[in-house]
């Protein structure tokens, strides 16, 4: 079983094949956190330490022993109110005014299977390939109940944490601040690396000594955002790629979140996650109850590499759904920085034309093709096709470009609106505004209030009635703006920031439901909602608006680190690129794109018939490796912020195929030879380069590496195929 509970101790303990994951529930009814870590044996119990501390408070129940504290002991779900001064995972507002919450075990229960949230995202799992272990803490005074739960996928080496939060008193309570996952270490000194970064440079790899006081990272703009990503990696200080002990924290989350790490007095560690307090005043009246989005927890005493490729299958496998989990996409040409807002029906039909001729599957119709949309001004909310725009009927177009073989999809921005719309001038109030004060705009567009129902319905059925007209295929779900005065005219509770992420689920939900078949890829200004929550619903998501593909090669870098390639939306576009100006080969931005779901983002008829022909190679190349890409264990070989070239690999499950893609980023007079390291290969094995023939043993590549060429030239890319014979 991969969940034990000893009676005699009360001990709870949870078995992957690698970690083991530790918890007890001491004579007063406390749940201390024992251990997370390599598999062990035994109870971790004597880790626990007693002694008399200064100004460390001592709960009413032990008496006179001042050995016993709260502010020292390790905890499952600290809280506010107990004699705990570090950070607290819950904060609770009684009807009184008092914010306290002392949480004491009440009961708990072991079942096959993974838990479901409701309403929110969350890892799922086949009965028999997973667990649940459900704790009750209950306080006493308010009957405000917490239910503890924890997904244990035993094979996967993945623990999931969430918890729900139930008022059962008969008052009201406001909840200010809710995590689902909290992580305390007795001892040891860490580093914490998080992924920040703005639009168009998103996920940066940043890493920092966790040291005495708290540090903080989130987001307050109603998106999970381009500016910190919800997930991060707590790594010992000689941690690297393939060598040291770290963990993982993902947040299934798209709204605001809240990330905190701190070193206390006793030099001990917590790090948590969860929901943004600020902007969260989540009322719940007696009866009600909160859920918490869940935390993916995953620990590594094998570097970064490994908790990478845990992380990617979990990913993948436990959280994209539908046909498109994990099977091979259609690549596609997008029509936005071919056209931008100028185009008609026979502009989208040529690029289909162009299209069909290279080998591309799919056109998609971005941004202007409903309502009275000629630029970024107007229009959004009124989702009706303009037929004098396209010169036809949506399913007349469609139509046109399945008959010579190509895919249709479409652009589409449902939770915003224009106040220059039909639908604003008819409903003004279903917009995010606070009462007396001027708006913010964001893109000169508002936010619509998807926190109510009736508001996402009528979206949702202008959508419906546009899908319904022809045959799409895809459909890109663009959000462009932060989200501003939050207020709602239906919420005095302070729920609307947490309302509106389920609102955009419950959307998302319905579509998928609707329209099985098709592909969803999620967007934000790019890469400005790329989370684990979003991936629930949307197997793919335009990974940056910046195409460029230098930056790419450090926002793909940050990305990878915990989401698989499957997800990733890349794409070659036309140079200079249209956000940096810069220009590189389409040999190497056909390089960098396709390490994700493969695309085109350029006028197709301004190409010359040299490079028609190259793309018509790189679709080739692309359709051949497309499996390995997707479905490969991916590793990072260098580091594109620090480096002189940014080198990274795909292996196959076996080991035995491997495809490796070299970028030089730095090319200088009499230049020095660089020697790319592989990692995940068979040491024993022969490894022949299919282009060379030239063959390697697998350990030779992982010790000393593969010499790059020194060639003139700018940003040279190189793809580098190996297949494993059998040993010489």
């Amino acid at each position: 079983m991969a969940i034990v509970y000893q009676k005699e101790k009360r001990i709870f303990t949870l078995q992957t094949q690698s970690t083991t994951y530790q918890m007890k529930i001491d004579d007063f009814g406390f749940l201390l956190h024992l251990y997370y870590g390599g598999r062990i044996d035994g109870n971790m119990d004597y880790l626990l330490t007693y002694y008399d501390r200064g100004f460390s408070g001592n709960p009413y129940d032990v008496g006179n022993d001042r050995t016993y504290s709260m502010d020292a002991l390790p905890q499952e779900y600290p809280t506010m109110g107990i004699g705990d001064f570090r950070n607290s995972a819950l904060v609770i507002k009684n009807h009184d005014g008092s914010e306290c919450c002392d949480l004491r075990y009440a009961r708990h229960y072991i079942s096959k299977g993974k838990y479901e949230l409701p309403g929110l995202p969350a890892v799922h799992a086949k009965e028999q390939d997973a667990e649940t272990l459900e704790v009750i803490l209950e306080d006493q005074i308010s009957k405000v109940q917490v239910r503890l739960l924890y997904g244990v996928l035993e094979k996967e080496d993945i623990i999931t944490r969430s918890a729900e939060v139930i008022n059962g008193g008969v008052s009201g309570i406001v909840v200010e601040k809710a995590a689902s996952a909290s992580l305390d270490f007795v001892s040891g000194t860490y580093d914490l690396i998080t992924f920040y970064g703005r639009h168009a440079m998103e996920r940066n790899f940043q890493r920092n000594e966790i040291v005495h006081g708290s540090y903080v990272i989130g987001s307050r703009r109603g998106t999970s955002s381009h500016q910190y990503n919800p997930a991060v990696i707590i790594a010992g200080k000689d941690t690297t790629e393939d060598y040291g002990k770290c963990y993982g924290m993902v947040f299934v989350y798209s709204g605001n979140f809240m990330c905190e790490a701190e070193q206390d007095q006793y030099n001990q560690t917590r790090v948590m996650m969860g929901l943004q307090s600020d902007l969260f005043h989540y009322s719940l009246a007696p009866g009600e109850m909160l859920a918490i989005p869940e935390t993916i927890l995953c620990y590594s005493n094998k570097g970064f590499g490994d908790l990478t490729i845990k992380y990617h299958r979990c990913i993948r496998e436990h959280i994209c759904r539908g046909k498109y989990s994990d099977s091979s996409r259609p690549i596609l040409v997008n029509s936005w920085e071919a056209a931008y807002f100028d185009f008609d029906g026979e502009t989208i039909y040529r690029l289909a034309k162009d299209a069909a001729e290279l080998g591309i599957d799919m056109v998609v119709m971005d941004d202007g093709w409903f309502g009275k949309r000629g630029d970024d001004n107007g229009g959004l909310g009124d989702w009706q096709v303009n037929e004098e725009k396209l010169g036809c009927t949506l399913g007349e177009l469609a139509g046109r470009i399945n008959d010579i073989g190509v895919k249709f999809g479409i652009w589409i921005e449902p939770e915003m609106v224009s106040e220059d719309s039909e639908l604003y001038r008819e409903h003004p109030d279903w917009a995010l505004q606070i009462p007396g004060r001027k708006s913010i705009r964001g893109r000169n567009q508002l936010v619509l209030d998807f926190s109510r129902s009736e508001v996402r319905n009528h979206v949702f059925r202008q959508i419906c009635d546009v899908l319904d007209q022809g045959n799409i295929e895809y459909v890109k779900w663009d959000m462009n703006r932060s989200i501003t005065d939050i207020y709602s005219s239906t919420d005095s509770q302070g729920r609307t920031a947490y309302d509106y992420v389920l609102g955009v689920y419950d959307f998302l939900e319905k579509l998928r439901e609707k329209y099985p078949q098709m592909l969803i890829e999620g967007c934000s200004g790019g890469g400005g909602r790329f989370d684990a929550g979003m991936m629930y619903y949307t197997p793919q998501i335009w990974c940056s608006d910046n195409s460029d593909a230098l930056d790419r090669l450090r926002i793909q870098y940050g990305t990878s680190f915990f989401y698989p390639m499957s997800t990733i939306g890349a794409h070659v576009s036309a140079v200079p690129n249209h956000q940096t100006g810069r220009s590189a080969s389409l040999h190497t931005r056909g390089i960098v794109a396709m390490t994700g779901a493969f695309g085109y983002e350029l006028s197709l008829a301004k190409l010359s018939e040299e490079e028609k022909e190259e793309i018509k190679g790189q679709i080739r190349r692309y359709r051949k490796y497309e499996e390995l890409i997707r479905k490969g264990d991916y590793y990072r070989l260098s580091n594109p912020f620090q480096d002189e070239y940014a080198a990274w690999m795909h292996v196959s499950e076996d080991k035995r195929k491997v495809l490796m893609h070299v970028v030089m980023l730095e090319n200088h007079g009499n230049m020095t030879v660089n020697y790319v390291r592989m990692r995940g290969l068979l040491p024993d094995a022969v490894y022949e380069e299919a282009e060379t023939g030239r063959s390697y043993y697998g350990s030779a590549l992982m010790e000393a590496g593969l010499p790059m060429p020194v060639e003139l030239g700018e940003h040279l890319a190189y793809q580098f195929v190996f297949y494993a014979k059998d040993s010489e």
